[in-house]
């Protein structure tokens, strides 16, 4: 772990870094008995090609176990019996309320069936209803192709996301499994696309960051801040490089490997985590399935958010864990407001000021000021630029300032004091 998650001498931000994974080396980790719920329902089921259980559950030791492609033994982390035939991959989007969203999301995801790509044949498209109490569950069957599945209750230990996804993961029978937010929209054929990078790349896991799509003041002014302070946190590159123990993913696209998702031993190994997605990233890095992280413009758009209240309460519930330290770099943005803010204020009142016997002085210190404010600007907006908003947007980031500075102190508050946070009507530890 490093020495230091704080600010370095320019304001900026270290990730935070997995504070408790173990040493692969210490062996496979042993799971809760709910969270070896196998992907495909009960052990037993189907047809048991791992080698490890039989009916009633004995225990079977392989003399010669099968290496996976990643080199690991196959199943060593939880009984998961495989159906007969895997197709080539499985779409699953975790849904709760989301019948503002879900149109446009399968809309975009149904119309890349292709004659060798057809939906139902070479891949599968899986909708999770999380318990939703609007038309969530009538779009989704209202489009020819998909699997309507319901959410089980949440039980203790599980955040209603994780449940979700780990529900249709059970039943997913693809060799490539991608899990993908209700609010995002999909380039045409970057489905096929993301699966050649991920094997191109050699990897297990591969995340792409979609570009954000924002709309009102209050977004259009912050979003930009939050997402140049990730990009700076958490840079692609460093993410990306197996030597780097920096890890990120973004939970909107995150496309995984059958045998590298066993290996991680699937959502059941996060099933408590708010931020189940860098948790995963975590994980990959550290038992070496192979990580790529990278802003995907060309591949994906999300809309996180359809209102300024639940912008609010989704940022209040991630950025202190996005962050080590969000109460420090709340006290560095709130400099940023003073020196934006104040410096052309003294400036203009030195300009103005009739000091007779020392006048040409006071005009000099004014200029001075003026200098130190352009290049507080500057640095400002190289920081912001970062975010990949468009210019715009990034020229009203600094009305977003103050919301930024409330939100980062209202998420510390809230994880380290409170301890509890809130989102879509549920309740989880902080």
């Amino acid at each position: 772990m490093p020495e230091s998650n704080g600010a370095d001498g320019a304001g900026r931000f270290k990730p935070v870094l997995h504070p408790t994974d173990k040493d692969p080396s210490a062996g496979t980790p042993v799971l809760h008995p709910k969270k070896q719920r196998s992907l495909l329902g009960d052990p037993g089921v189907g047809i048991p090609v791992l080698g490890l259980s039989r009916e009633g559950g004995e225990q079977v030791v392989e003399q010669a176990p099968d290496l996976g492609r990643w080199g690991w033994a196959v199943g060593t982390v939880f009984d998961q019996p495989e159906p007969e035939e895997l197709i080539e991959l499985t779409v699953m989007v975790p849904a709760r309320n989301e019948e503002e969203s879900l149109g446009a999301c399968l809309d975009s995801l149904v119309a890349q069936s292709e004659a060798i790509f057809e939906l139902g044949r070479e891949w599968e498209l899986i909708v999770v209803d999380d318990h939703s109490t609007d038309r969530t569950v009538e779009i989704a069957r209202g489009f020819a192709g998909v699997t309507v599945i319901q959410a089980g209750e949440v039980e203790q230990g599980w955040t209603g996301k994780t449940n979700a996804v780990w529900t249709a993961a059970r039943k997913a029978r693809g060799r490539w499994l991608l899990f993908t937010d209700a609010d995002t929209i999909h380039e045409p054929g970057d489905l096929r696309r993301a699966i050649h990078e991920a094997a191109r790349h050699k990897v297990g896991v591969l995340s792409y960051s979609p570009r954000q799509i924002v709309s009102g003041l209050a977004q259009r002014s912050l979003m930009p801040l939050v997402f140049c302070e990730l990009a700076l946190a958490y840079p692609p590159a460093k993410v990306s490089d197996p030597d780097q123990r920096i890890a990120a993913a973004n939970g909107q696209f995150l496309l995984v490997e059958r045998e590298a998702y066993r290996r991680l031993g699937g959502h059941a190994s996060v099933s408590e985590k708010v931020l189940e997605d860098v948790e995963l990233a975590f994980l990959a890095k550290r038992r070496g399935v192979g990580l790529r992280f990278r802003y995907a413009d060309d591949a994906v758009a999300a809309r996180m958010y359809r209102s300024t209240a639940a912008m609010i309460e989704g940022w209040t519930k991630n950025l202190a864990l996005l962050f080590d330290n969000a109460l420090t770099l709340a006290v560095w943005r709130a400099l940023d407001i003073a020196l934006l803010a104040g410096l052309p204020v003294m400036a203009v009142w030195l300009w103005n000021a009739r000091f007779a016997a020392h006048s040409l002085e006071w005009l000099g210190a004014g200029w001075v000021l003026a200098l130190l404010w352009v290049r507080t600007l500057f640095r400002f907006y190289g920081r912001v630029a970062k975010s990949n908003f468009p210019f715009v947007d990034c020229a009203l980031a600094p009305l977003g300032l103050p919301l930024f500075v409330a939100l980062l102190y209202r998420s510390w508050f809230q994880h380290r004091i409170l301890k509890r946070v809130s989102w879509k009507g549920r309740s989880y530890a902080g």
